[in-house]
């Protein structure tokens, strides 16, 4: 059995750029020798990259995102342009008092943002979403494959 690395691999349905210097003590700082590509900033850098299984079953496509600490009011999930899926959450900056000491700041906070280009079978007019034990899954059903008709031709002669 080999393992995946999901996040170096190829998704031809997503819309999110990608920035070949990202990681490089050089990249995309925004520095005037290296211009930053994706736009991106501190605030969305540490919980942009919301990870998102996408699995397809003979009924359905499912995403599972792991959103850890945010209520369902904190996501939102829609469909853009009629088939792009964009699933997108705020984790707010815990709240500092002046007479707090931190010793260590691990956790995330900040926005994320996905999206997937849904293939032309999916019904995005019946898109469910749930969310359990920080897990949101969304389920967009896929429309019956239609057999073609098949008529015979008889042949004369």
């Amino acid at each position: 059995m080999s393992l995946i690395r999901r996040g170096s691999a190829f998704d031809p349905f997503s819309l999110d750029l990608w920035d070949p210097f990202q990681g490089f003590p050089f990249g995309s700082g925004g520095s005037s020798l290296f211009p930053s590509f994706g736009g991106s900033n501190s605030e969305t850098d540490a919980f942009a990259g919301a990870r998102i299984d996408w699995k397809e079953t003979p009924e359905a496509h499912v995403f599972k995102a792991d959103v850890p600490g945010l209520k369902k009011e904190e996501v939102k999930v829609e469909v853009e342009d009629g088939n792009v899926l964009q699933i997108s959450g705020k984790r707010n900056k815990e709240q500092e008092e002046k007479t707090d000491t931190w010793h260590r700041v691990e956790r995330s906070s900040g926005k994320f943002l996905r999206r997937f280009r849904l293939p032309e079978n999916a019904k995005t007019e019946q898109i469910s979403a749930s969310m359990e034990n920080g897990v949101l899954t969304v389920t967009v059903p896929k429309e019956e494959v239609k057999k073609p008709d098949v008529k015979s031709i008889q042949i004369s002669g």
